[in-house]
């Protein structure tokens, strides 16, 4: 066997993952959407095979579904699942603060800080795709301070479940005050070195995203 074939391959199919992944999230590819082999692989510049195995991929994500006439389509956003998913994002990014606690340095605060300034910086030039992707880092940053790989792993995973549903609102909203706000008390509480409140701010602020989600996609 030609090892390095195979290493070309998997590149090529991971490489494809991540690009329709991405795709899928910013709106680029709709809900809906028939996603053909061939056509990728055109667009892509790839052979069909690693396209297939991509498919799979994000199958399993629930980015996509696949009938029973073989056809395989973007999925719809289902803004239900975010009342099972985020919860549990909720839990486990709460959990991973509190294995973060003691490695919170004043660097990393800043980071943060300045992380929520982009934030309002994209809202309100209305690059709410970019807003949304500063977002997700801001979580990110204090997740990976927790030094655990299976936490952030599952964290990441669920949050593809996730991060369509997040660029949608961001896209149906004139502001995100409320989002903004609730940062800076995660930040404030960081600063203060408190770990209830910085739990429960973070408690707070995926539990009203999820609030205004549903708010908004059942007027």
């Amino acid at each position: 066997m030609d090892s390095n074939v195979r290493i070309k391959r998997i590149f090529m199919r991971d490489e494809a993952y991540e690009i329709l992944q991405n795709w899928i999230i910013i709106g680029k590819l709709a809900p809906g959407a028939i996603l053909r082999d061939q056509e990728l692989s055109d667009l892509l510049g790839i052979s069909r095979t690693p396209i297939r195995e991509a498919l799979l991929r994000l199958e399993r994500d629930g980015l996509v579904v696949t009938k029973a006439n073989r056809s395989t389509s973007v999925s719809q956003v289902d803004y239900q699942e975010a009342a099972n998913v985020y919860p549990i994002v909720a839990t486990l990014e709460c959990l991973a603060a509190e294995q973060a606690f003691h490695h919170i340095s004043n660097e990393v605060i800043q980071e943060m800080e300045e992380l929520n300034h982009h934030f309002i910086d994209k809202l309100q030039s209305g690059n709410k795709v970019a807003a949304f992707q500063i977002d997700n880092e801001f979580h990110q940053k204090l997740v990976s301070m927790s030094n655990n790989p299976e936490l952030i792993n599952l964290l990441i995973n669920l949050k593809i479940k996730v991060q369509r549903l997040e660029v949608h609102y961001f896209g149906q909203v004139s502001n995100g005050e409320k989002s903004i706000d609730e940062h800076k008390a995660i930040i404030e509480a960081l600063k203060n070195k408190d770990q209830k409140k910085i739990l429960d701010a973070i408690e707070a602020n995926w539990k009203n995203s999820l609030a205004r989600i549903i708010e908004i996609n059942t007027v």
